[in-house]
């Protein structure tokens, strides 16, 4: 009759913990480390190990590889990604989580842009930005920043173009037209 229940090394039941967290972590947003963390894609992985290297990053615990590790399946220095046991190529061919090997669905495919389509894109966005005013393009880029909006609806404004402002004032004209008469 006596239930199994986890304990501490003293004896004493788990609880709550005393101090919960008022708010999430927020990164240091000016930090290139952290945007280079953030931008290395996440493919290749089952729906658990995804979460979990998700999660990693969102609380600044995700270390990149700096030199290339040995593959488990072919035995060469192929994986160059944090936390993966396969190379992409066995993985694939494999039909297998790179993480953990479970042969489930696969929730994200290998590299869906590659480095010279994101390189594009970053132009093209960078390109509409520069024709607008330094007010706007900061608005812009906060938004971006927040997820507001995606970077493909930028408005591209062109220098001829002088958007959606209307930059004449209607008191102004009837002054002048008072003033003319």
């Amino acid at each position: 009759m006596s239930e199994k229940m986890s304990t501490r090394g003293s004896g004493a039941k788990k609880g709550a913990p005393k101090y919960a967290n008022k708010f999430a972590y927020v990164h240091n947003k000016g930090s290139k480390k952290t945007q280079a963390i953030l931008a290395l894609p996440v493919d290749g992985l089952c729906r658990r190990c995804t979460d979990q290297i998700q999660w990693r990053k969102q609380y600044r615990k995700y270390k990149p590889l700096t030199a290339a590790k040995k593959c488990v399946s072919c035995q060469l220095k192929k994986v160059k990604k944090a936390y993966h046991v396969l190379c992409d190529d066995c993985a694939r061919a494999k039909k297998v989580c790179a993480k953990c090997q479970d042969d489930g669905k696969i929730i994200d495919d290998f590299n869906p842009k590659n480095s010279l389509e994101a390189q594009k894109d970053d132009q093209e966005l960078e390109r509409r930005l520069a024709n607008m005013r330094e007010r706007e393009r900061r608005s812009y880029r906060r938004k971006i920043e927040r997820g507001d909006i995606k970077p493909s609806d930028v408005p591209d404004l062109s220098d001829d173009d002088d958007g959606d402002f209307d930059f004449t004032d209607s008191e102004d004209e009837s002054n002048d037209e008072e003033k003319l008469a």
